[in-house]
């Protein structure tokens, strides 16, 4: 993506924020990485967007995404097409949307709610 999505810029930025990551931290959550998180996935009970490329190399969208989606009750998945690992910073152009749309949507539900009870 170098060149066509993403900036020089970005790219050192991303790399700063690396290097400047405790040493320590940074090996002891590697640990987390075995960790499985599927049972605590059934109870999130709050609205859930998961965004994810379909192109990420680093965290594939069918183990981590798309499982995901279908393990919170209820989450709404929005797959970028083409998207890699970081689509925040590639993909801002489509994440943005997505996230204020489903923001919106969710305070829309909430005072929906509320106005019920």
């Amino acid at each position: 993506m170098l060149g066509k999505r993403i900036s020089d810029q970005a790219v050192q930025a991303s790399w700063n924020v690396a290097a400047g990551a405790s040493a320590t931290a940074s090996l002891a959550c590697v640990a987390a990485w075995y960790e499985d998180f599927r049972k605590d996935l059934a109870r999130v009970d709050v609205p859930t967007l998961v965004i994810h490329g379909d192109s990420d190399r680093i965290v594939p969208f069918a183990s981590a995404g798309q499982r995901t989606a279908q393990l919170v009750k209820g989450a709404r998945l929005h797959v970028i097409k083409g998207g890699p690992h970081a689509v925040i910073w590639t993909h801002a152009d489509e994440v943005t949307p997505a996230l204020v749309e489903f923001l919106g949507s969710s305070a829309k539900a909430v005072t929906r709610e509320n106005t019920a009870a």
